[in-house]
């Protein structure tokens, strides 16, 4: 029987277990650039079969918080290089996720002080974290279809920068109310045109992203991250008919020979079967995928091991555990404690809560 500390290849990766690090935003960059301290904390966990790395912009105008880093400048690839090493030295494998927070932005973190884009000008209803602590987002423009060829080419030279950063591959976020799922909602995109209307227009720009990224570094080292039924902060209604739109994503995802689909399932960060939210065949999708199947959201030791064993998943993602615990895999593998998180220095700041955790004594 398989289990969650076997291998696995996952497209062109060969992973050690089938256990991932989560994308955790963490906002230690300074001006978009990662720091020196950030390879020391991804060098810690590498044990996990995949570190995906934290969301990291692919522009400046993809900007929603105060000191994410960036992957689309010289300076960046060459500051996440310490970062890729650090995690191979180790004997790990590490993505990066690409990033492009649309209309969950403020203008004071854009250049010039832009308007944030989206498919919409519709104002998200939540907050993000500015140098003024945490703020409303501020009023979108929406984008013309006329730049949008513009936007997929930045995915692209994002993904170049990322495989030069010596990073084994990328994840496009397709997730948690960001750009791409604004198109993809029809609670959120009212365009006409090529990229509203039917669920084809909608997956539109989402598939165009995919397929730019997959040309430039192989789909072999491509990943796509999705979460049906999040409203993340209260920034969006779900679409009306959820699983008609992400069955078609999947549909069209599956022939494309990418390296992995990362599902969160229910609510990001929340209940894995949120009050009132829809039922979702999330199997249904599973079944349309041939590629390996990633599982997200609030998943236990015991969670992880049955999605496994059963053929429900074949990769399992922990998030916050990763962060108090550097060695979380010795400690799923051994059933040990996990250490306690320290919620208040999840955001910004130095070593504290970031790279102070312990490890387990032999």
């Amino acid at each position: 029987m398989t289990t969650l500390f076997d291998p696995i290849q996952i497209g062109d990766i060969a992973l050690a277990n089938r256990i991932a690090m989560a994308p955790l935003t963490r906002n230690r960059a300074t001006n978009s650039v990662p720091t020196p301290m950030m390879a020391e904390y991804y060098g810690q966990r590498a044990t996990a079969g995949l570190i995906i790395a934290e969301a990291s912009q692919i522009s400046p105008m993809a900007q929603g918080y105060l000191d994410t880093p960036g992957i689309y400048s010289p300076e960046q690839v060459a500051a996440w290089r310490p970062v890729t090493d650090a995690v191979h030295a180790a004997g790990g494998r590490i993505v990066i996720q690409l990033w492009h927070v649309g209309r969950i932005s403020h203008s004071s973190l854009l250049p010039e002080g832009a308007a944030p884009v989206s498919s919409t000008n519709q104002v998200a209803n939540t907050q993000t974290y500015t140098r003024d602590g945490f703020v409303p987002v501020s009023a979108p423009r929406a984008l013309r279809d006329d730049e949008l060829p513009g936007l997929v080419a930045d995915y692209r030279q994002a993904a170049r920068c990322a495989i030069e950063a010596g990073f084994d591959g990328v994840e496009v976020h397709a997730a948690n109310t960001y750009l791409l799922e604004q198109f993809l909602r029809d609670s959120i995109n009212e365009r006409s045109g090529p990229y509203g209307g039917s669920i084809a227009n909608r997956a539109r720009l989402l598939l165009e992203v995919v397929q730019a990224v997959s040309e430039e570094i192989g789909a072999g080292r491509t990943g796509v991250r999705l979460s049906p039924l999040t409203t993340f902060g209260g920034s969006a209604p779900l679409d009306s008919n959820p699983q008609a739109v992400y069955g078609y994503v999947v549909e069209q995802l599956a022939p494309l020979g990418l390296a992995y689909l990362h599902m969160i399932e229910g609510e990001t960060g929340g209940p894995r079967k949120p009050e009132g939210a829809p039922a979702f065949d999330y199997a249904a999708l599973r079944r349309a995928f041939p590629g390996a199947w990633m599982v997200n959201n609030g998943l236990s030791r015991a969670d992880g091991l049955d999605a496994v064993a059963s053929g429900t998943a074949d990769i399992v993602a922990y998030g916050r555990p990763f962060i108090s615990n550097p060695d979380l895999v010795r400690r799923l593998k051994e059933d040990a404690p996990l250490n306690a998180l320290r919620a208040d220095k999840l955001y910004g700041g130095g070593a504290e809560g970031y790279t102070d955790y312990p490890f387990l004594k032999d």
